[in-house]
């Protein structure tokens, strides 16, 4: 079938798509990749991927674009759904004959709801679902693709049995033709990343146990699954000779050291290509291996740090304490790598004390860049069980994780510290960690350095401001 994979139109500024972890509205407008669309569709001939959202395209004109195919499939996500199964249901009204699925991290957790949510959804994928839409896609009955939840005939919904994890993860072909072929790479914009950047998976699956993290805990699962060293070199190669635009490689792994041989087998493969690169890392990265991958190429890790408090570290399950990371920050700001550092308050244990800890060791351990999350209860989590259990937030309950403009509320509180607190400490949090003279110093030099990154960080600097404004209002 003719197919098309569908990010939907959504919040001007919403990132929410299928590479992203944050979804909301962010401080600065930025855009992650649909990875997670793309890697399907390298596996369906003739298929392509609409970003609406980065693309800049409305309700109609992406309803347009649809109709030329026969098979839809969405990436859908918890704030997302209610617009997305809107949006479902006016591909239905255009075409009846239309197929419409969709994928993602909700419909994997919640199948059997969200396919009565709406007639016009007709099926959705659980699991690793990469292989279910190419079977999907090539016409095989419905009743004998594995891990596939679907409408019948008679209204009936029916679960098939689930769809094993993909254990040769080199059987997946690159995404980044399709990106070239399909995706505009000069809408795809994060303030810390150089621009413009190219994100990639080399591995999925995460060891660590952090009970937030919606992906390990849904779709990915605990054991990291890797490429081979080749096949990502490969990759990487072909990105360097097919897209000369492109000045940085993320690696948008859930912790891509946490195989730390690999890392640094990687970043030998890169240093010989020349590449510049950045990674999700965890606070714990010894010093070794931090001068290997600094020494070919690196130039940024992505550490989510979360807390400052070492209780609410142990009752996430982090696994790192603020003594490791201390020691991490030190040898990043020893080496020169730079840190975007990643906060989330309202966590179990969080008291205003200890928001005033996070925000006095983020300021200490000064990261060249931070975000601040509130605490999100996605379903499928240990974080919305340990919440509804709790009497944190109620069960069934619709949780909104974001306003209608797209800004993050805090959906968990608790007798001793509000939703409203919780929410008003995020604009505190932000403004005593960049509004010191040292932070600002830091980012005057830098703009300093050249006219591109003067503008940049000008526009950065007006979307912030204006980002305070919206969460204050």
């Amino acid at each position: 079938m003719k197919t098309l994979f569908l990010q939907a139109p959504s919040y001007d500024g919403f990132d929410g798509g299928a590479g992203s972890r944050y979804q909301a509205k962010r401080e600065i407008r930025s855009f992650w990749y649909p990875t997670w669309l793309a890697q399907p569709a390298a596996l369906v001939p003739d298929s392509r991927v609409l970003d609406a959202p980065a693309d800049g395209i409305g309700v109609e004109e992406t309803l347009k674009i649809a109709m030329d195919y026969e098979l839809v499939i969405i990436h859908t996500s918890t704030p997302s759904f209610p617009t997305d199964a809107l949006f479902a249901e006016d591909l239905k009204k255009r075409k009846p004959s239309l197929l419409v699925g969709m994928v993602g991290a909700k419909v994997m957790v919640d199948p059997h709801n969200s396919l009565t949510a709406t007639e016009a959804i007709d099926f959705v994928c659980r699991e690793e679902f990469d292989f279910t839409c190419k079977e999907i896609a090539e016409g095989k009955p419905f009743a004998e693709i594995k891990g596939l939840s679907w409408r019948a005939k008679d209204g009936s919904i029916e679960h098939n049995e689930a769809r094993p994890i993909l254990e040769n993860m080199d059987e997946l072909p690159f995404v980044a033709p399709v990106y070239k072929r399909d995706l505009k790479i000069d809408n795809y914009f994060i303030g810390y990343l150089n621009y413009p950047y190219v994100s990639i998976y080399t591995g999925r699956g995460c060891k660590s146990r952090c009970t937030f993290c919606l992906w390990p805990q849904t779709v990915s699962g605990h054991r990291y699954r890797t490429r081979s060293v080749e096949n990502v070199i490969a990759e990487a190669k072909w990105i360097r000779d097919n897209m000369p635009e492109v000045k940085e490689l993320m690696f948008d792994d859930d912790t891509f050291t946490d195989d730390l041989p690999r890392a640094e087998a990687i970043a030998l493969g890169l240093g010989k290509l020349g590449m510049t690169w950045s990674c999700n890392a965890k606070a714990n990265v010894p010093y070794k291996t931090l001068k290997v991958m600094k020494e070919n190429g690196l130039r940024l890790l992505l550490v989510g740090f979360e807390s400052g408090d070492d209780q609410i570290l142990v009752n996430i399950k982090k696994g790192v304490r603020t003594d490791f990371a201390r020691r991490f920050s030190a040898d990043c700001k020893k080496l020169g790598i730079k840190i975007h550092g990643t906060f989330i308050l309202g966590l179990p244990g969080e008291t205003p004390e200890t928001i005033k800890k996070t925000i006095e060791y983020a300021k200490e351990i000064n990261p060249h860049t931070i975000q601040v999350s509130l605490a999100a209860p996605y379903p499928g989590t240990t974080l919305y069980k340990q919440a509804v259990e709790n009497g944190w937030m109620e069960e069934n309950k619709t949780i909104n994780l974001v306003s209608k403009e797209g800004v993050q509320l805090a959906a968990i509180g608790y007798p001793h510290l509000s939703r409203d607190e919780i929410y008003h400490h995020l604009e505190q949090f932000y403004r005593q960690f960049y509004f010191r003279p040292s932070k600002i110093w830091e980012i005057v030099r830098e703009m300093l350095t050249s006219w591109d990154m003067m503008k940049r960080r000008l526009r950065e600097g007006v979307e912030f401001f204006r980002f305070l404004r919206a969460h204050e209002a």
